[in-house]
């Protein structure tokens, strides 16, 4: 089957659910910079009586059937002005698009904008507005998403309730990091530069369909034009260690041109510790860890956009992050007995010099080539180095401290370096039966990364070839897609959607000697379906078929030492995992929200963590072991209790189903879980609010792993002086220091390991942030064709 029948299948049941109507109003709603969904479109005839009613989709365009004759349309959106115009139904009619400018009053010095809802749900997403959330002032992005209902931050991991990890975007781009790195790159983006999470569990073809858990796009802060402000903002961070952060942007919008200047830097230490139970055959090892982290960080971005003319924007940005998170770790590992008597006491040191620097470089064009017709073109390179080098050495003390020898002695260094160029372009395009989009994209990825083992036990570095390596991977992806979407009786929206991606890899391990290709080309569908009863009951359907590819250092087969009893391998035969998502949602006045879903995985991989008994050594590996699914039943309910008291409360009940299909001497981990979360938020007077929330994560169990339970209480209490220009937010972060990951349990060959780990979980922080400028700003936010890749550079 070619590529041209199977867009011209894909269309067929488009096509058979348009209607012929004598007269059709159409057209896409939008703010000065993103399409606005669920704007309402009324019409009146000449005696003031409603004709026809609609709403926008999630791309922001309507189209509502009405009798020839005279008609008063009005647009509206919350936090936004209405718009209206009289118009002469006697032939189908386009509108184009139409532009809706912000609510906002002055009086005086006070500026008042309509308030928006804390939760919306669209077609094919649901929308977090993070405005309002107290505990987000000097925060970070990470910060922000910890707080999305259904959404998990733990362990560097960032996922959806029961859904698995999900891919992070900026404003429509996916950013390509992960783990620790991700983590880092969210700390550089502050809090009060977003406007609002999107969480996707079944995101369009027109993105790519990479990520299991779906997507979660990070939507930056937009205002108005011809306007400039300045926003900072310093915060001190304490735990058992303290660090700095200071935070600046400038946005500036004037005419044809559009700027925008951000720079964020931050200095100081966190704690982190770290508690395995290793339960071999002769006896229990108990390791300790506390590590001083270094949070030195400096990232900044620059944007720039001109508009050639009224229907064509050009435009570039440059984004940069370095950072120095350098480690100093002291370990304890206690060793026993089958009788349970301590024989032994290593003791480790290690201090980690590790350095990262990313940059991402963008130029893109977007214009508007007649009515119904957007073509948007993106160029993206992004390059990623790291470097590691680490000095630990281990003394086996007796039970009573005496000293007995140092077992171990080295040096481990490595360093990686990717490099990713990618094109793509999106076109949309309005008929007058349906609205299609369709476009491509092409990645082209190179990595090099290497790892040199130095024995120093004699006081003279020493190369240990056979534990030394280097790596080079080599990866091709291109991809096209189209999806159309489709209204029909003012109450109904389809949209049917079909990505082709083609990936080619290649992996050399020259150590080894070891050559690994691997290539596929595979179809990812999707579908959308919502109808709109009343303002009462809203239904929404999706479906999505995913996959989740391995990270570049995951495919690399050497051995990299984490300490003297740890080393961690990647697997160059690694392959991506499928998913396939359903979900369904049901929404009651706009407050109230059900959703059910389950998600089916084939070829699932992971980490496998397995030990030695011969040499008590822990091994970190990678592999795909399982097959299974995940289902769970959630409610978010939001509303205004009373007018000084606002409230959101969600409920979980996840379920999961493995099966392993390898060779694994281990019992599937197969169970229930439990999570309820609340957030309040108490105005107390002028300018000052209080806000409490909680949250509970019973223990459960998935896969290979039990997990122990998480719960945390958060108290955060806002002041704003001077007109709303200087705010002042206090706030105590998991109080009872119960939020962090517990308890993290596996048995694999009849050994037992528990694992758990805290990052500073419990701290207090104190933030100030002040603005200046006029009341009016625009700037504009680019998403990067390249962000992929970056996610998966140091996964």
């Amino acid at each position: 089957m070619n590529k041209t029948t199977l867009f011209i299948f894909l269309l067929l049941p488009v096509w058979a659910f348009s209607q012929s109507a004598s007269f059709q109003l159409k057209g896409k709603v939008s703010s000065t910079s993103d399409a606005l969904a669920q704007a309402s479109i009324e019409l009146f005839n000449p005696k003031g009586e409603k004709a026809a009613a609609t709403l926008t989709g999630a791309d922001g365009t309507f189209a509502v059937t009405v009798p020839g004759s005279t008609f008063k349309i009005k647009i509206s959106a919350t936090g936004f002005m209405v718009w209206e115009k009289d118009i002469l139904m006697d032939k189908d009619t386009d509108l184009g698009l139409v532009f809706l400018s912000e609510s906002t009053t002055r009086l005086g010095e006070v500026s008042i904008t309509a308030s928006k809802k804390t939760i919306e749900q669209k077609t094919d997403r649901l929308v977090y507005h993070a405005g309002n959330n107290l505990s987000h002032a000097g925060g970070d992005a990470l910060d922000v998403l910890a707080t999305a209902p259904g959404v998990m931050v733990q362990n560097n991991t960032i996922g959806l309730l029961g859904k698995g990890t999900a891919r992070v975007m900026i404003d429509g781009r996916m950013v390509e990091l992960s783990g620790e790195e991700l983590v880092t790159f969210l700390k550089s983006l502050a809090a009060s530069d977003i406007k609002d999470i999107e969480i996707i569990s079944n995101p369009p073809a027109k993105y790519d369909a990479g990520g299991e858990g779906g997507l979660l796009n990070i939507i930056l802060k937009k205002g108005a034009r011809d306007a400039w402000k300045n926003t900072t903002t310093a915060s001190y961070d304490q735990n058992t260690y303290a660090f700095y952060t200071l935070r600046n942007s400038f946005n500036y919008s004037k005419g044809k041109i559009r700027f925008s200047c951000t720079g964020n830097g931050r200095l100081g230490n966190s704690k982190e510790t770290e508690k395995l139970d290793i339960y071999y055959p002769d006896g229990l090892w108990q390791l300790r860890d506390d590590s001083k982290i270094k949070k030195d960080n400096l990232s900044g971005r620059l944007s720039l956009d001109y508009n050639i003319s009224d229907k064509t924007t050009v435009g570039a940005q440059y984004l940069n992050d370095n950072g120095n998170p350098d480690i100093q770790s002291n370990t304890a590992i206690s060793v026993y007995n089958t009788a349970n008597n301590l024989d032994a006491i290593v003791l480790n040191k290690g201090l980690n010099n590790k350095h990262t620097d990313s940059q991402t470089y963008n130029a893109h064009v977007l214009s508007q080539l007649g009515s119904g017709k957007k073509i948007a073109v993106d160029i993206d390179h992004f390059t990623f180095a790291s470097r590691f080098d680490k000095d630990f050495v281990a003394t086996a003390y007796t039970p009573d401290m005496e000293f007995q020898e140092v077992t171990q002695s080295a040096k481990n260094q490595s360093g990686q370096n990717i490099k990713n160029t990618s094109i793509k372009a999106d076109m949309e395009h309005s008929l007058s039966f349906l609205d299609l989009s369709y476009g491509f994209k092409a990645s082209f990825t190179n990595s090099k990364s290497a790892v040199g083992y130095f024995n120093t036990i004699t006081g003279t570095p020493e190369l240990d070839p056979n534990q030394s390596n280097e790596f080079a991977y080599k990866e091709n992806n291109q991809a096209l897609y189209i999806s159309g979407n489709k209204k029909w009786k003012e109450k109904w929206d389809m949209q049917l959607g079909l990505r082709l991606e083609n990936m080619q890899t290649n992996g050399y391990s020259q150590t080894l000697g070891q050559h690994t290709e691997n290539s596929y080309v595979k179809l990812f569908p999707t579908v959308y379906l919502s109808y709109h009863k009343n303002e009462n009951h809203t239904f929404n359907f999706s479906y999505g078929k995913r996959i989740n590819k391995p990270g570049f250092s995951m495919l690399n087969p050497f051995r990299s030492y984490i300490n003297s009893n740890s080393y961690s391998e990647g697997n160059p035969f690694l392959k991506p995992s499928f998913h396939d998502n359903f979900d369904f949602t049901y929404v009651y006045k706009e407050k109230l929200r059900s959703n059910i879903f389950c998600n089916a995985t084939t070829d699932g991989y992971g980490v496998l963590f397995t030990s030695n008994p011969d040499t008590n050594t822990q091994i970190i590996s990678r592999g795909n072991y399982y097959k299974g699914y995940s289902y769970g039943i959630g409610e978010n309910y939001a509303s205004e209790i009373t007018p000084w008291w606002e409230s959101e409360n969600s409920v979980y009940l996840l379920g999961s189903k493995t099966n392993f299909t390898t060779d694994i001497d281990a019992v599937p981990a197969n169970g229930f879980q439990f999570y309820v979360a609340t957030s309040n938020t108490f105005s107390l007077g002028k300018g000052t609010k209080l806000q409490l929330d909680y949250m509970y994560n019973s223990p459960n169990k998935s896969g290979l792993y039990t997990t122990g339970y998480a719960s945390g209480l958060d108290i955060a209490i806002k002041q704003q002086l001077l007109g709303k220009s200087l705010q002042i937010t206090l706030l105590a972060n998991d109080v009872f220091n119960t939020a962090y990951l517990k308890e993290y349990t596996s048995v694999v060959n009849g050994i037992k390991q528990v694992y758990s780990e805290n990052e500073s979980s419990r701290f207090f922080r104190v933030s100030v942030t002040y603005m200046f400028g006029n009341s009016k700003i625009n700037v504009k936010q680019r998403e990067l064709g390249n962000e992929e890749e970056k996610k998966r550079a140091v996964k």
